[in-house]
């Protein structure tokens, strides 16, 4: 018998370190550990070449066997419970150890599961694949997409995704996030169109008056980041419509280097044509508009090593950022 604390409920990790019920069947065991590491009965299907209806069975047969609900069923993918980690954490090791010495041919390692990252192509292309690099080169098999926030943490959730960059912190606790890195946005313009602008006094004194002639170039039709700054930094609405919308920042970053008109750019993207003088920063204010990016992690996957290893690699990296 389990013991128990003054309100009833079982000590902390008790659960979690009882010994499995002599039914429990390893097949069991694998879904399960597949369900917890992707969040999802779906992905963890296609992951074991199972059909959804196979895996719902067997978690629901190991569930009835433990005398709980592992998994919390989510409108997209499932959330694990307390005592599901645990199991997870006792488990994850001998299986494992086991697939490496019965999953390849003639005895030899299976291959290890490609982690999957998503984000802004930016962040991505500029900074966590160069962090990444050396863990490619060293054997990780990564695969990564791209798109919005919003659509990539439904993925995420779903289990397409094992890791996501996003640009807000996700709502809810079933997603762990921790910040990755700040972004500061610069309104930037090359040299001739910041010269008939008429430099930061003349900015400071009338405002967004002073950038009426400057074609706008933006990442959108609904100009979420001019409309963020012109907000923060002028205390207005942003009343224009974009002359330019290219739904990559790097392709704004050229168009304005060439001559396009301005934009507001994060620093980091345009660090470099602000250095060598191909860009030109229209006005610095002292309190200049930042936001957070955030590193999101699917539920279940704590357990996986090379998610791990990715995640430890863009945390540590990003102190550079």
């Amino acid at each position: 018998m389990r013991n128990k604390n003054s309100d009833g409920r079982a000590e902390s990790g008790g659960p979690a370190r009882a010994a499995l019920p002599a039914s429990t069947d390893l097949n069991q065991l694998r879904t399960f550990l597949a369900v917890h590491r992707s969040g999802s009965f779906t992905a963890a299907a296609r992951l074991l070449g199972l059909s959804q209806p196979t895996v719902t069975a067997q978690i629901r047969s190991l569930e009835r066997q433990m005398g709980r609900e592992l998994f919390e069923r989510l409108p997209r993918g499932v959330a694990a419970s307390e005592f599901a980690d645990g199991l997870a954490a006792r488990i994850v090791a001998p299986l494992d150890a086991l697939a490496a010495v019965t999953g390849g041919e003639g005895g030899s390692e299976r291959p290890a599961d490609p982690v999957h990252l998503a984000g802004p192509a930016e962040v991505l292309c500029v900074r966590a694949l160069p962090a990444l690099a050396p863990l490619v080169a060293g054997g990780l098999v990564l695969r990564t997409a791209t798109g919005l926030t919003d659509p990539l943490l439904d993925e995420l959730r779903s289990g397409r995704h094992d890791l996501v960059i996003a640009t807000t912190r996700p709502r809810g606790r079933t997603l762990a996030a921790v910040p990755l890195m700040d972004e500061e946005f610069v309104l930037t313009a090359a040299p001739g169109w910041a010269a008939r602008a008429g430099g930061p006094e003349r900015i400071a004194a009338e405002g967004p008056a002073a950038l009426h002639g400057l074609p706008l170039v933006t990442y959108a039709e609904d100009l979420p980041i001019a409309r963020r700054y012109w907000r923060h930094v002028f205390g207005r609405r942003l009343e224009r419509r974009a002359a330019l919308t290219v739904p990559d920042l790097r392709g704004a970053l050229a168009a304005v280097v060439a001559g396009a008109g301005c934009s507001v750019l994060p620093r980091y993207l345009c660090q470099d044509e602000l250095t060598a003088g191909a860009l030109v920063e229209l006005y610095a204010p002292e309190d200049p508009p930042i936001n957070t990016v955030y590193l999101v992690q699917r539920p279940g996957s704590a357990a996986d090593p090379q998610v791990a290893r990715v995640r430890d690699t863009l945390l540590e990296a990003a102190h550079a950022w």
